[in-house]
Order: C-alpha cells, then structure tokens, then sequence
C-alpha cells in the first residue's frame, strides 16, 4: 500500500534523474576531464555501502606507489566551500567520514567541496605532488569524468528488485551502470552459492571490460575509544552490549556484533547523525538499567565523540567501537587491487 502511494513520487523523481543525465548526454551540461588519474568510489542506492572501508582501502595500497589525495563533499557539514581536513577539524565542520579517513591517514590531503571540479583545480595548484585522486561518492556527480569508476552494490538489496526514490533505494538509474568500471558487491553472505553470483554478474555487467568482486564486511575486535578510562582488558565474548549506530544501514552491524556479544539495547539513529547532550543522557539510562554493559559504536560514530569533555565519565569508560574492513571472497583483493592500478597507470 505505502510502495503504491509512493509510486507517483519515485516516477517523477525518476524523470527527473533521468532528464540529467540526457543533460549531460548531449553535452548541454559539461563533464570535465583532468590530466590527474581519479577514482571515484560511488553507489546508485541510498544507505551505506561500503564506500569508505573502500576508500581507506585504495588509500593504504595507491600510497605506496603514488601521492593519493581524497576528495568528498563532506556530506551533512555546516561548513560550505573548500576546506583541507585536519586530524583536529571538528566533524561538524568537514563531514564525519572525512574525518575518519584522515585520523586513519593522517599523512594523506583529504578535502571536502561540494564543487568537486573546482576542488580538483585547486590541489592541482597548491598540492603538485598529488598525482592520484580518490573521489568519495561522485558517481552521479558527472560534472567531473573519473578515469575510473568504482561502484558500490549491497547484496542485501539486489538492483534489479529495488525502486527509485522514495518508493525504494534507488538514487539513480541502473541503466547508468555501463559507466562503471569495477563492481564490488557488499555484505554477501559467508556461503554465497555460485550461482547468485552468476545471475548478480548477468545483471551488472553491460560492457565487456566491466570486472564484479564479491566481498564481505570483516568486524575486528572493538577497542576502547577512551583507552585511558577503559577496562584494559579485552571484551570477553557474550558480553553484554548496547549496540549505538547513526550510519545509513545499521543491521550487518548489529548481526555482527550478536555474534559475539549478548545485545541487550539496540540505540538506532540518524544516518550522519549530530550527538548533542540528549543523547548522552539516553546512554547514561541504558549503562545505569544494565549496569554490566559497555556500548559498542561504528567508526563513524566514534569521531563524533572525541571531545572528553562533553562525554560523561560513565559513558566514556564503556565507550568502544568496532573496527571494520572489507574482505574479498576467494582472495579476489590482490587482483582488483592490481587490476586497478594498471588502469590508473594506463593510458
């Protein structure tokens, strides 16, 4: 009933989207190419994918053969304009998943802009040392023309079943997918039967060069955030735990962390979502009614709580996160990763 109510929304968000790309189709809207190799990492769905475990990927192995520079447009940031992110911005300022990439890289440039061309012009000019760029979540930009186009495609939501806006997930069009270069699907299943992957594989590729990669999200023991405060020694498996999350699709987390741990409060909130003193209060309730419990956030959620000051002692010695990275089946990472930089060499 609610699909059918929101099928005439999704039809004319559909046209809309569609009319763009005809825009840029026909040149009346410009793509702009540029003399530095850039990858952009993008989706066509709305809710986390994946990007920046992908990110932080291409980060860690282009840096050994080149100077990499990340770009984004710092989604959800009061800031507006051209802003290099420092290990000390704050994350309102340069967008939360910018900031994580830079404490995790902190020798990297990472720049936030919504206009992206205008961004890539001025680290052309001021950081002539960056010879490669790893555009964040610009698939659909277009006023930018990648060298090479990474895109992103959850396993738990097929594209072939979804809908446009606001009907399903779809933010733009499969038909735009011949663009992409590589695929790499998320969050399969330990046991993906061979022939899911054969019929994912029939529905992404439309061009001969286009590669697919199946790969899973790999959860690492969560670590203090506060070392200083914790509990130093690790967290024993069937703990109990207050799962907290503000990130677009908050369930492979949860299930990972049920895996180990006794989950006895799930606190779901806003993807990008802005910690403000409430929310403090709320995790203050739920240590105080289960007062064996830590809380364990995502990554994203923890460089939002970094300032000691405005976390409550209590909060602050139960307050761990979970580091995660994306594992390729069948060892498939040094491939996709080789591949990869053959093509940022090519010509």
């Amino acid at each position: 009933m609610l699909k059918s109510l929101l099928a005439p929304a999704a039809f004319l968000y559909k046209m809309g989207v569609t009319l763009r790309h005809r825009l840029f189709d026909w040149g009346i809207l410009k793509s702009e190419k540029f003399d530095i190799p850039i990858i952009c990492i993008g989706n066509i769905t709305v809710g986390g994918t994946g990007k920046t475990p992908m990110a932080e990927m291409l980060i860690a192995y282009m840096s050994q053969m080149h100077r990499v520079a990340l770009l984004s447009r710092g989604y959800g940031r009061r800031t507006r304009g051209y802003l290099e992110v420092q290990c000390d911005s704050h994350y309102r300022d340069v967008g939360d998943e910018p900031l994580q990439i830079k404490l995790k890289f902190p020798d990297t440039l990472v720049v936030v802009c919504e206009k992206r061309a205008d961004a890539i012009r001025r680290i052309r000019t001021e950081h002539p040392e960056v010879d490669l760029i790893i555009m964040d979540d610009g698939f659909q930009h277009r006023y930018v023309e990648p060298k090479i186009n990474v895109v992103m495609i959850d396993a738990t939501r097929p594209v072939q079943h979804d809908r446009m806006l606001p009907a399903g997930t779809l933010r733009d069009l499969p038909e735009e997918l011949h663009r992409a270069h590589y695929f790499i699907v998320t969050k399969c299943p330990e046991h993906m039967a061979p022939i899911d992957r054969r019929i994912l594989r029939k529905v992404l590729i439309q061009v001969a060069y286009q590669r697919v990669y199946f790969t899973r999200f790999e959860s690492f023991m969560p670590q203090p955030l506060y070392t200083e405060d914790a509990d130093p020694e690790p967290l024993a498996h069937g703990r109990e735990v207050i799962a907290l999350s503000g990130i677009g699709n908050p369930g492979p987390f949860v299930r990972s962390l049920r895996e180990r741990y006794r989950v006895v409060e799930e606190m779901t909130l806003d993807d990008h979502h802005i910690y403000r003193v409430r929310d403090m209060h709320a995790l203050q309730a739920l240590l105080a009614k289960h007062p064996g419990a830590v809380i364990v956030t995502t990554e994203k959620d923890a460089v939002k709580m970094t300032n000691r000051a405005k976390v409550p002692a209590e909060v602050r010695r139960a307050l761990y996160y979970q580091p995660i990275n994306i594992s390729f089946i069948e060892d498939s990472a040094t491939d996709f990763l080789q591949k990869l930089e053959q093509d940022v060499r090519g010509n």
